[in-house]
């Protein structure tokens, strides 16, 4: 009677210890809201995939342009980790306090390019914009997005911006401006190289990877937000930013690291 008495309570003790591990487990796992400049949109997407299936961890994506990004954290958006198009964003949210000091980090550094959905239209050097023999050039809006700046100051360093700027059509984000290009209501734009030279589905058409020279660099930075100082996942998340994994996938997409 004792030792069935002993089984019993050995028997609960391993059901109770099981439930406790797996309540445990579902707390680790946790999800964080993260802002993603439209241009790493496709990376992003593979790292967070794996992300969850190595922590269990989930992210709730959001993907624009940096400014806009910018002016709804400012207004109190629930975001906790931005992945910005640029270096400056993050450094002017940690001085109005609204992410921690000390945190971020350049994720990746952005290539610019000249594409074209015609596969005959833009040459090897890009001189199709001193040429001509298009109509509309597309891009970001250059208030907002990196990229959009960066096309302007290739356009401005060629000098060719005062002939150009009448053709300009301008996206909220480089998505729209990509968007804009694929549809065929502008001939070309600048757009990032990570949406053209995708490794799982690059784009057909033409393109000229603008030199490094003609614009500013840009450096993609990662803000852990005072939303989500005190969410593991965010933090987990950034720390798997920086490990070879993910920056193997970065790298694929063109990305300098």
């Amino acid at each position: 009677m004792n030792q069935n008495l002993q089984r019993r309570r050995s028997l609960m003790g391993l059901v109770f210890a099981g439930l406790w591990a797996a309540c445990a487990g579902g707390a680790q796992a946790g999800e964080v809201k993260v802002a993603v400049a439209a241009n790493f949109a496709g990376p992003f997407q593979k790292i967070a995939a794996d992300f969850a299936a190595e922590t269990g961890h989930s992210a709730v994506v959001s993907t624009g342009s940096t400014g806009k990004f910018y002016a709804q954290i400012r207004e109190g958006a629930p975001f906790e980790v931005l992945l910005a198009a640029d270096d400056e964003t993050p450094r002017k949210l940690e001085e109005e306090a609204l992410a921690v000091k000390g945190q971020s980090f350049t994720y990746a550094k952005g290539k610019l390019v000249l594409w074209s959905a015609k596969s005959d239209l833009v040459d090897s050097e890009g001189a199709v914009l001193a040429k001509g023999g298009f109509e509309h050039l597309a891009l970001a809006n250059p208030k907002l997005a990196p990229y959009g700046a960066a096309g302007i100051e290739t356009l401005k360093a060629l000098g060719a911006y005062e002939r150009v700027a009448p053709k300009i059509v301008q996206g909220d984000n480089i998505a729209q401006a990509l968007q804009f290009v694929a549809t065929g209501n502008a001939e070309l734009g600048f757009v990032a190289l990570s949406q053209v030279a995708a490794p799982d589905k690059p784009a057909t058409g033409s393109w000229w990877v603008v030199p490094a020279r003609l614009y500013s660099p840009i450096l993609q930075n990662a803000a852990l937000l005072k939303k989500g100082e005190s969410n593991a996942a965010a933090t987990a998340l950034l720390k798997y930013l920086k490990g070879d994994k993910a920056r193997a996938v970065i790298k694929s997409y063109g990305y300098e690291l």
